[in-house]
């Protein structure tokens, strides 16, 4: 089960920002038996269509769009790394 924190609000960045703060959603903490799955599948395929996206997260016991972004990020990441080298 994935661990959560506390959201740490966030200031206006714009100046005079005196409004009222917005509450960053908590970082999401994967467990070791979701990291391996999720990896293991973007070995397979860095892309998810939608049907295996949801079988995914029903699986693994996250959301669709927690499972979209961990994607969105582990390619922004792989690229960077085959760019390095």
């Amino acid at each position: 089960e994935p661990e959560e924190v506390a959201a740490v609000p966030r200031g206006d960045p714009r100046p005079g920002g005196g409004r009222a703060r917005k509450l960053r959603k908590p970082r999401t903490i994967y467990s070791s038996v979701q990291l391996q799955a999720l990896n293991q599948r973007f070995q397979h395929t860095q892309y998810l269509a939608l049907p295996e996206r949801a079988e995914l997260a029903a699986q693994l016991g996250l959301t669709q769009t927690q499972v979209k972004i961990w994607f969105q990020n582990k390619r922004s990441k792989y690229k960077k790394i085959m760019k390095q080298g």
